[in-house]
């Protein structure tokens, strides 16, 4: 009672809290870290825009891994989101697919990647 449900899209309280750790290690082990899946358009899209501006990232597709579905419920404690793409620069939760488009149209995505090193510019290199 009063107490976190023990289960969330019927995923057990524990494997939730495993799937925590491992996706807070991911976040933290790269600049820039994405939780997709390979079927998504959106987060191809995602993949294809860091690919053109020449950024590094990680990827780890949800639907091949299986605590998959424990890491989206991690995911959405954690983040409020559920959806992918779920995309992490320098640590930082940014959104999926609208919100990264968002800051690329307002010319904030590139730094933000120059600033955590997944892009090298000129004045960097």
């Amino acid at each position: 009672m009063g107490g976190l449900i023990s289960k969330k899209q019927g995923v057990e309280r524990a494997d939730i809290e495993m799937a925590l750790d491992k996706a807070k290690h991911l976040v933290s082990s790269t600049p820039v870290f994405i939780f997709s899946k390979t079927y998504c358009g959106f987060c191809t899209r995602v993949k294809n825009l860091l690919k053109e501006l020449g950024a590094a990232y990680q990827a780890i597709e949800l639907d091949r891994e299986s605590d998959g579905d424990a890491i989206q419920a991690a995911l959405l404690e954690w983040t409020g989101q559920r959806t992918v793409p779920n995309v992490f620069i320098g640590g930082k939760h940014i959104g999926g697919c609208d919100a990264v488009m968002a800051k690329h149209r307002q010319g904030q995505l590139v730094p933000m990647l120059v600033d955590v090193k997944a892009v090298v510019t000129e004045q960097t290199a």
